[in-house]
């Protein structure tokens, strides 16, 4: 299996990128600095340099074509203002979809977060409240894709802690925390059941493995 990966240098993405190559899978890490592509061949992944936020859907597509599926895991990243909320964690994911319709891919996961479908609290910080809502735009966007197979997976407050490889994987979780491992070996499950598509998922730390959570959905 080809995977094609947007925000191939991020942290989930390096790990699905580890684990796709592991099992003799073929993983290409789309990134917008050269200066990150020796790390993807580290873990065994090709590099490919495209910015999303400036190329076409046809520029996009020539990296996506012959791949069996997509996976968007870009964004824009801490410390980044309003603008680019909307230009990554919301543009380049539509023009990533577009990307892969144009060059065949049906199968496309994406990463979004928790709580992006209600309007963000009273309170919120200005440029989160932007982010959740680049985010909510960006699954709006996937979800009316009658051309694509796709899946939506929201993770709670990500962790750095090693991997336990058992999660609490369902349509409403609520709130928690969950490894970084855990989501790229959720990710990956996810590719290799295509009977998750049309789901918008939501994914914390729990008591089931990996497997039998996503093949208990796929039933």
């Amino acid at each position: 299996m080809r995977v094609v990966i947007a925000g191939g240098h991020g942290q989930i993405a390096l790990r699905l990128e580890r684990l796709l190559a592991e099992r003799g899978d073929e993983a290409s890490g789309l990134i917008r600095d050269p200066a990150q592509a020796e790390d993807l061949r580290n873990v065994g992944a090709d590099p490919r340099v495209v910015d999303l936020e400036s190329a076409s859907a046809e520029e996009v597509a020539h990296h996506l074509r012959g791949a069996d599926a997509a996976v968007f895991a870009a964004g824009a990243g801490p410390g980044s203002g309003s603008a680019r909320k909307d230009t990554v964690d919301r543009g380049a994911a539509a023009l990533f979809a577009d990307a892969a319709q144009l060059a065949g891919v049906r199968r496309l996961v994406q990463v979004s977060a928790m709580r992006v479908d209600q309007e963000p609290e009273p309170g919120t910080d200005p440029v989160f409240a932007d982010y959740l809502r680049a985010k909510r735009a960006a699954d709006e966007d996937l979800r009316a894709r009658g051309a694509l197979d796709w899946t939506i997976l929201r993770p709670g407050r990500l962790t750095d802690h090693p991997g336990t490889g058992r999660v609490h994987l369902a349509e409403s979780t609520g709130r928690g925390e969950v490894t970084r491992d855990d989501v790229a070996g959720v990710l990956l499950a996810l590719l290799d059941e295509p009977r998750t598509t049309g789901l918008t998922l939501e994914l914390v730390e729990g008591d089931a493995p990996v497997g039998e959570a996503v093949a208990a959905l796929a039933e």
